[in-house]
C-alpha cells in the first residue's frame, strides 16, 4: 500500500450512495458547496435499490379520511412505544411533500385509473397509504434521485467502488475521513468541514437475510471506534417473506395485494396470531408467527417454511403489481406464482438501532442530546428514533429521503463560515495503513470464510426472531472466539489491485464486532418489546426498560446506559391487532 499523502479537501462529505445518502448530496449540491460522495458500489445498486413494495405518505389517495396523526400513531404503536414521538411528527408530516417531490425528480409511481399516485395497505398501517412503483420502489426512487445529482454534477465529486475506513476527528470535532480506492489499493486522507453517514445497515451478519452483501456495519463501527455511543442494537427486523434457505425478499406488498400466509397444513394460521388485521400485521408479529408454527411442527413438509399464496390474485394483477416477485420465484426457484405456493422464511431485514442523532440529523454524543460537531448521520445506519423497536414496511424509504434532505440542510447551516479542521495526514493514513499490513503480513491457518460462515449461524439461531439468556450468552461467548480466531486468519490474495479480500476481511472484523454489541444489548434487555422477543421475558416491561439502550466503547468493554423515550402525543398502551 502507497504512503504518499496526498490530502484531498470538500466543504462536505457523504459516506454512501442509497437514498438518504443521493438526498442528502442532493441538498449540498444544489447549494453549490464542493462535495464528495463516497460509495463503495456503484450508486444506483446500493440497497436502496432493492426495496420492493412502497413509501409510505398520507396523501389519501386510497383513503379520504387519513392523514399524518394516523400514520404517527400507527407508526409509534408498530414501534411498541420505543419511537421518539417528536421525530415521528416531523417525519410524517413531510411525508405528502417528500412523494410530490419525488414525484417532480421523475420518480415514476404507479396510478389509479384517475391518474393519482396508488397506494396499497401494508402491514401495521390502519390505512392504505403504501405509494409504490409496481414492486420496484426503491429502484424507482433511486434512480430519480441519481438523475437529480447528476443534473448537478459540477459541484459533486463521486467516489465509485471507495471503502471508507475511519473517521478523523479531534475532541469533538469531525474533520474528514480515511478511505482507498478499492480498484487501486491507494489510501486517502480527506478533509471535509462536515461528514454525513448514510452507510445502511448490518443485516449480512445473520445467515438468512435480505440484505446486500454491502450491508456490514462499516458505518456504525467507524462511529463507534471514535468513541461515539450506538442505540437500541439489540432491535433487529426480520421480515416475514424471505426467499426460503437464501433470504432474498418477496415483498410484503404481496400481502398487501392479498396474499395469504399457509402453514403446511394448508392454513391460514395468523388468525390464531393477529384475528383483526390476519396477514397484514406488523412485521416481527408475521415473523413469529411464522417461527412458532414452525417450531410446532406445521412448517411445510417438515421443513423451516411456510407457504406464501398468490394464485387467487391472478396472473393479470400479479403481473401488474408484482412482476419481480415472480420472476424471482421462477429464478431462484423455478416456482411460478401465478400457479404455485412460494416457500418462504423469516430474514434479517433491517436494524432499528445506530448512530444515535437528533431531529436535525446531527450525530449525538450522549442521552443529553450532545452534538457530535462536523458530524451528521442518516437512513439505516442512524437511529432518530422513527422505528422505536420495530419499523413498518414502506417507513425506511421515506426515512431515507426525509432525514437525507435533513442531513443535507443541517450540513449547510453548519458550514456556512467556518473553516477547515484539524488533520494529521501522515497520522491517520498511517493507522489505517498499519491495518492493511496487519492483516497481510499474518501467517495464520484460520479461514476467514469459516469464521464469517459460524457468525452467521449463531446469529440465526441464538440471537434471531426467538431469544433466551442462556442462548445469548452461549452466543456472545462464540463470538469472542470468532474474534480471536480472526486474529489467526490466512489471507490469500496479497495484491494491491482490486483486491476485494482484503475489504471483505475488514468487513467481517466490524461484523463480528456489532454482532456482539447486538447479543450484548439483547442479553440485558429483560422484555420483549417489537422485533426483540426474548422467551424467558415474554413481556413488555415499561416499568424497567421504557428506555433506548446506548452503548459506549469504554477500555473496559461496552457499557450501556439508558435514553429516554420522548413522548408527546401518544402514551403507550398495550400493543394488539
Amino acid at each position: 500500500m502507497s504512503s504518499k499523502i496526498r490530502t484531498m479537501s470538500f466543504d462536505a462529505i457523504v459516506i454512501g450512495g442509497g437514498g438518504a445518502g443521493m438526498r442528502a448530496a442532493l441538498q449540498l449540491t444544489e447549494s453549490g458547496i464542493k462535495t464528495a460522495c463516497v460509495t463503495k458500489v456503484f450508486p444506483t445498486r446500493s440497497h436502496t435499490v432493492s426495496a420492493q413494495g412502497g413509501i409510505t405518505c398520507a396523501i389519501a389517495s386510497a383513503d379520504p379520511n387519513d392523514d399524518w396523526r394516523w400514520h404517527m400513531y400507527d407508526t409509534v404503536k408498530g414501534g411498541d412505544f420505543l419511537s421518539d414521538q417528536d421525530a415521528v411528527e416531523v417525519y410524517v408530516k413531510a411525508a405528502p411533500r417528500i412523494i410530490y417531490e419525488l414525484e417532480h425528480f421523475g420518480c415514476v409511481f404507479s396510478r389509479t385509473p384517475d391518474g393519482k399516485i396508488a397506494q396499497r395497505s401494508f402491514g401495521g398501517h390502519s390505512k392504505p397509504r403504501a405509494c409504490f412503483s409496481a414492486d420496484r420502489t426503491g429502484h424507482a426512487i433511486l434512480h430519480a434521485l441519481h438523475e437529480q445529482l447528476m443534473k448537478n454534477a459540477k459541484s459533486v465529486k463521486i467516489y465509485n467502488e471507495w471503502y471508507m475506513h475511519a473517521l478523523i476527528v479531534d475532541g469533538d470535532r469531525c474533520n474528514g475521513v480515511v478511505v482507498s480506492n478499492i480498484q487501486t489499493g491507494e489510501v486517502e486522507v480527506i478533509q471535509a468541514k462536515a461528514v454525513i453517514f448514510c452507510t445502511g445497515g448490518y443485516g449480512r451478519v445473520f445467515k438468512i437475510t435480505s440484505n446486500a452483501f454491502a450491508s456490514t456495519a462499516d458505518g456504525v463501527m467507524a462511529a463507534y471506534d471514535v468513541g461515539i455511543p450506538l442505540e437500541d442494537l439489540e432491535f433487529v427486523q426480520f421480515h416475514p417473506s424471505g426467499l426460503y434457505r437464501q433470504g432474498i425478499l418477496f415483498s410484503e406488498a404481496a400481502r398487501g395485494e392479498g396474499a395469504y400466509l399457509l402453514n403446511g397444513k394448508g392454513e391460514r394460521f395468523m388468525q390464531e396470531y393477529a384475528p383483526s388485521r390476519m396477514e397484514l400485521a406488523p412485521r416481527d408479529i408475521v415473523a413469529r408467527a411464522e417461527q412458532s408454527e414452525m417450531d410446532a411442527g406445521r412448517g411445510v413438509d417438515g421443513k423451516d417454511c411456510i407457504h406464501l399464496d398468490l394464485r387467487h390474485l391472478g396472473e393479470a394483477r400479479i403481473m401488474e403489481r408484482l412482476p419481480q416477485i415472480r420472476q424471482l420465484g421462477i429464478d431462484f426457484l423455478d416456482v411460478d406464482c401465478v400457479t404455485e405456493c412460494l416457500p418462504i422464511q423469516p430474514t434479517a431485514h433491517y436494524s432499528m438501532g445506530g448512530i444515535p442523532t437528533d431531529i436535525n440529523s446531527h450525530v449525538i454524543l450522549d442521552a443529553e442530546g450532545t452534538r457530535m460537531k462536523g458530524f451528521f448521520a442518516a437512513g439505516e445506519c442512524s437511529c432518530v428514533s422513527v422505528h422505536g423497536g420495530n419499523r413498518l414496511g414502506t417507513n425506511s424509504l421515506l426515512e431515507a429521503v426525509v432525514f437525507g434532505e435533513r442531513a443535507g440542510k443541517s450540513v449547510l447551516e453548519y458550514t456556512a463560515g467556518i473553516d477547515y479542521g484539524n488533520v494529521k495526514e501522515g497520522q491517520e493514513k498511517a493507522r489505517i495503513l498499519k491495518k492493511f499490513e496487519d492483516i497481510f503480513q499474518r501467517d495464520g491457518s484460520e479461514s476467514y470464510n469459516t469464521i464469517r460462515d459460524e457468525m452467521k449461524e449463531i446469529m440465526m439461531t441464538h440471537c434471531g426472531v426467538f431469544r433466551n439468556g442462556e442462548k445469548l450468552k452461549v452466543c456472545i461467548e462464540t463470538l469472542k472466539g470468532l474474534q480471536e480466531r480472526f486474529k489467526k486468519g490466512k489471507v490469500t490474495d496479497k495484491g494491491k489491485l482490486f483486491n476485494t479480500e482484503i475489504y471483505e476481511i475488514m468487513e467481517l472484523g466490524n461484523m463480528l464486532s456489532i454482532a456482539q454489541l447486538i447479543a450484548n444489548g439483547a442479553l440485558l434487555r429483560k422484555e420483549s418489546r417489537g422485533g426483540h422477543f426474548r422467551t424467558d421475558f415474554p413481556k413488555r416491561d415499561d416499568e424497567n426498560f421504557l428506555h433506548h439502550s446506548l452503548v459506549y466503547n469504554t477500555p473496559d468493554g461496552p457499557v450501556v446506559k439508558p435514553k429516554r423515550v420522548v413522548i408527546t402525543k401518544y402514551p403507550p398502551a398495550e400493543r394488539t391487532y
